[in-house]
């Protein structure tokens, strides 16, 4: 790959993809105007890649139409996004073809790297964003790994509100279908509770009692809203929950455009140079992916620590809750009868002594792993703590 030679070249042009591969660098007129013109003004004392590149980020933090410095600093961070997308790919083993789409993932994520960075703390733009970048591609595999996995069900009980309403806002529903899909959601959320399958992401749809049920809180709750419509029966519901999840899905995990599409906003120059991929994994990148492997391992340890002193601790009442339910795989029902109580103080008991094992995960997360709690992280945190019980439960 040849190296951008000067500064010009460093602010004002972009890789270009020719096959799902770099043909070259491509130089945009408006940008090559711009630096051309700020070198004039700069002694030459000044005039080196660490300064333009703070200058510019400072330019689109502060300026009123922060355009033209994105621009530049898009285009000095095409070399650090390339290099970081491959070593991604090699590390995922992901096909060549895939290099485009994840680039421009990347990419994409320039200006919310820029807000996020201080030079003055972090030293070099081009080595924050290299990270950035990583953990971009990083998340962004891990959801599209996730989606595949994920049947329509299971990724309805990991989204949020938010997260439907936009899915169904972007694809173009009117506020009233809008509303009763919502409703619908949160009927189907609060009453299908899949406590049995070990597999998550593969979760069964619900029977046809609760579909039942599920329509029936529907149309109890359907008055409070701003256009009711009729009743719904169970085979609308389920219809509706299934474009839900369908629209979720596409909300989530677009097909990205290729990048030989035209950039909008920057005029198109002459392709050259021929780039040439050299790139190789080397022993330290190796090192890197055994020690990442390591991490894992550990924190997997660490949790396995934490949930089962966690449960030692829980008084008699409830361990033993959760030995009928997931050992025995009993169903809240035949519990209530073995233990001579009622359904939903058995129902009401499993919730309170899941929500304490939530609580003490998800303390220990933000302790430890130092993750911001938000709504989709307790969602994702409860997911993990159900797979844990159903695998510590089925191995004693």
């Amino acid at each position: 790959m040849r190296a951008r030679q000067n500064l010009v070249e460093l602010f004002s042009t972009f890789l270009q993809f020719e096959s799902n591969r770099f043909s070259g660098w491509v130089t945009d007129a408006k940008l090559y105007r711009s630096i051309k013109a700020c070198l004039n003004n700069f002694s030459e004392a000044k005039v080196n890649e660490d300064f333009w590149a703070v200058y510019w980020h400072k330019q689109t933090q502060k300026s009123e139409k922060p355009e033209v410095a994105l621009g530049h600093m898009s285009a000095y961070l095409q070399e650090p996004c390339y290099w970081t997308v491959q070593k991604m790919m090699l590390r995922s083993q992901q096909s060549y073809d895939k290099m485009p789409d994840l680039f421009q993932v990347a990419i994409a994520s320039v200006p919310k790297i820029l807000k996020s960075c201080n030079p003055d703390v972090s030293g070099s733009v081009k080595a924050y964003a290299s990270i950035a970048f990583g953990n971009i591609i990083r998340d962004y595999l891990k959801q599209t790994k996730e989606a595949n996995f994920c049947n329509n069900w299971a990724l309805l009980l990991k989204t949020s509100r938010k997260l439907l309403t936009e899915s169904l806002q972007n694809a173009g529903f009117d506020a009233a279908t809008r509303e009763r899909y919502l409703l619908a959601w949160t009927c189907f959320e609060s009453i299908y509770l899949p406590r049995k399958d070990t597999r998550l992401r593969q979760t069964a749809a619900p029977d046809s009692e609760t579909w039942q049920a599920i329509a029936a809180a529907y149309n109890h709750m359907r008055h409070q809203l701003a256009s009711p419509g009729g009743e719904c029966s169970k085979e609308n519901m389920e219809r509706w929950l299934i474009e839900c999840g369908n629209q979720v899905r596409k909300y989530l995990y677009p097909p990205v455009k290729s990048l030989n599409a035209p950039k909008p906003g920057y005029e198109e120059g002459e392709l050259q140079d021929e780039l040439v991929d050299n790139f190789q994994e080397s022993l330290l990148t190796e090192w890197i992916q055994e020690e990442e492997k390591a991490a894992r391992l550990e924190q997997k340890k660490q949790i396995n620590n934490i949930l089962t002193e966690a449960i030692a601790k829980l008084d008699a009442t409830s361990q033993q809750l959760l030995q009928l339910y997931y050992q025995k795989t009993l169903t809240q029902q035949q519990i209530a009868q073995e233990l001579a109580i009622q359904q939903y103080t058995v129902s009401r008991r499993l919730s309170k002594t899941r929500e304490s094992l939530l609580l003490t995960l998800t303390r220990w997360s933000q302790q430890t792993l130092h993750i911001s709690v938000t709504s989709d992280v307790v969602k994702y945190i409860s997911t993990v703590l159900e797979e844990w019980l159903q695998a510590h439960y089925h191995r004693e």
